[in-house]
């Protein structure tokens, strides 16, 4: 029976996805290891550190299917170690002696290390598809609510009108940026790594630097101009940026959750037939997708900590941050991955409804346009006598429960300087959303690779 719930057959989808779950599965994992193996064959026999036909044989045997799972796991549970229980049964598969020259001048963590950066070029791969799908639905949301009219708030109060485009516009930019962080990174944290015992590469000193240029050559990796088996500052790097796009997804389902509140009902998750809100209350329809993005997100940001404290190590060797490694970085991409999958189903089937978001915004009788009048009138009296003036006003509509431009209107200083068709126009919320359009073109305008760094 599955402990975790990434593993559990019935609950694991709503966590994460199929795709990012075989990125860092059993399979996968030993496939990577044995990549390494064969990259560092191949590579010192083309410079003639072991013979060819060794590096061949390598080649042939080292596929994840042919290797015996239940013998492996026996072998790691009885050393206590990963690598040498999978060598072993490698050179059993070997022919000819070639056994004996697997993992030649590599040490365990060479293996360790750059398999998982190999699983986390697959990872980023997938991220990198779903920040183009957020991209272009962010996009398409943004153009077509451009102008729609809703309330902005702060402080969790109605305080000036804004359009729905431009609430999207500023989560489109954010994911933007979140693209070009995963851009950045990928410079630094896809590195494979090859140092032998203690990072010197002493065992192989004379072709070592040639050996590893090579063997990242043949896995698409980056070279590192030194060891870094005790600086893992860039998965932390990656686990920030990972838990960053988790963190705005959550940000989305949050503002979702409440713009779907029954007193404001704005907008609304996915609903369609058969979909169940409560298993006692048959009227509800809750927000529980946006619930569980959120809960995904919280649970990303602990694993960064994971990672940020996976960068305090002793010495030459330390392998307490690699067993917290095995541990929080499939857990975090997988549930990341979960949440912008999510997060990708909710925007693609969201409800919105302008003509409640209009609704909205007359609910308080104009007193959203405050500060318009407050301008206008400060043009005449100084902003500053203007504002307690204004603020006099709104404060007799909400205690006497009459509109905001009766008061006005009855207030003698306003009424010596503004008309009531002022008034009205002045509390006209299609006149008073700034810059908002002009932003959201902006951002429309800018390419989403306008933030990315050269790769």
């Amino acid at each position: 029976m599955p402990v975790h719930i990434l593993d559990s057959p019935i609950l694991q989808d709503l966590f994460g996805t199929p795709q990012m779950r075989g990125v860092f599965d059993n399979q996968s994992t030993v496939q990577k290891w044995l990549d390494f193996e064969v990259a560092l064959a191949r590579a010192e026999a083309e410079i003639g550190v072991i013979p060819q036909s060794a590096a061949v044989e390598i080649t042939r045997v080292s596929q994840a299917e042919r290797i015996d799972m239940a013998r492996l796991k026996q072998g790691i549970d009885f050393t206590m170690h990963p690598i040498v229980p999978l060598l072993r049964l490698v050179g059993e598969l070997c022919q000819g002696g070639a056994g004996e020259w697997v993992h030649y001048g590599a040490t365990t963590q060479d293996a360790i290390d750059t398999g998982l950066v190999l699983q986390i070029k697959d990872a980023i791969g997938i991220f990198s598809q779903r920040l183009g799908e957020m991209d272009t639905m962010l996009t398409d949301l943004a153009r077509r609510y451009r102008d729609t009219l809703m309330p902005g708030r702060t402080h969790g109060q109605h305080a000036l009108p804004i359009t729905f485009g431009f609430k999207v516009a500023v989560w489109l930019d954010e994911f933007r940026r979140h693209a070009a962080r995963l851009d950045a990174c990928k410079g630094r944290v896809l590195t494979g790594q090859f140092g032998g015992a203690v990072g010197t590469l002493a065992g192989v000193a004379e072709h070592g630097i040639d050996i590893r240029r090579r063997m990242m050559a043949l896995l698409g990796l980056g070279v590192p101009t030194i060891t870094w088996h005790v600086a893992h500052d860039d998965f932390a790097e990656f686990a920030n940026v990972v838990s960053l796009i988790a963190g705005s997804c959550g940000k989305i389902a949050h503002e979702i959750i409440l713009l779907q509140k029954s007193e404001v009902m704005e907008v609304e998750e996915p609903w369609a037939e058969g979909k169940v809100g409560s298993s006692t209350m048959p009227h509800k329809r809750n927000p529980m997708m946006c619930e569980a993005i959120v809960a995904l997100a919280r649970l990303c940001f602990n694993q960064a900590r994971a990672a940020l404290d996976g960068m305090i190590v002793e010495h030459e060797r330390d392998w307490t941050f690699n067993h917290m490694e095995w541990a929080y970085l499939p857990e975090l991409c997988v549930m990341a991955d979960g949440a912008l999958a999510q997060t990708l189903r909710v925007l693609h089937g969201m409800r919105i409804y302008p003509d409640r978001m209009r609704q909205n915004i007359d609910a308080l009788g104009g007193l959203m346009l405050s500060e318009n009048v407050m301008f206008a009138l400060g043009e005449r009296i100084g902003k500053q006598t203007a504002h307690h003036v204004v603020q006099d006003c709104a404060m007799r509509s909400v205690n006497e429960h009459i509109s905001f431009a009766d008061a006005l209107a009855a207030d003698p200083t306003v009424s010596s300087h503004l008309t009531q068709d002022d008034i009205a126009r002045l509390l006209d919320p299609t006149h008073y959303t700034g810059l908002a359009g002009a932003m959201v073109d902006a951002v429309l305008a800018a390419r989403k690779t306008d933030h990315a760094a050269q790769p």
